[in-house]
């Protein structure tokens, strides 16, 4: 059992540093830390159990450790833009509004928008609508 276990942990970090680069999503590098510590402490003849409970103890230390570090890295950035300030206000209808033909122009603030109706409801042009929300490049009205 001596000879297979310093194989076993080399294998076992090769492993997960290949699925960690392969996903590049931070799911294996604490346990391939762990494994590292693993293979050290066989190295260093520890009985078996020790190495195992080596092995879980470096990756929940490193898990705990870099976790919140890791989470403010990879936390989506939300881009502010003045376009959430049109919400609310009152629109001009430019161009009939109409989901199925997929038309529909207003301007919101000197600012001209692709419209669509919030009920599939048909507005003619002239009309004065609301803006109820935005989704992607196209004002939701009402």
């Amino acid at each position: 059992m001596d000879n297979i276990m310093p194989v076993f942990w080399i294998i076992l970090t090769v492993v997960l540093v290949v699925i960690e680069a392969a996903t590049v999503q931070l799911v294996t590098i604490w346990f391939a830390a762990g494994s590292v510590a693993a293979l050290v402490s066989e190295l260093l003849h520890a009985p078996i159990w020790l190495q195992w409970v080596i092995f879980f103890g470096v990756s929940v230390l490193t898990l705990l450790l870099t976790r919140p570090f890791v989470k403010k890295m990879t936390a989506k950035k939300i881009q502010p833009t003045n376009a959430d300030r049109c919400i609310g206000q009152t629109a001009t209808v430019l161009e009939e509004i109409n989901n199925v033909a997929a038309t529909g122009l207003v301007s919101v603030g000197g600012v001209n928008w692709t419209a669509r109706s919030l009920n599939g409801e048909i507005i003619k042009p002239g009309e004065e609508v609301t803006v109820k929300k935005i989704e992607g490049v196209k004002v939701i009205v009402e």
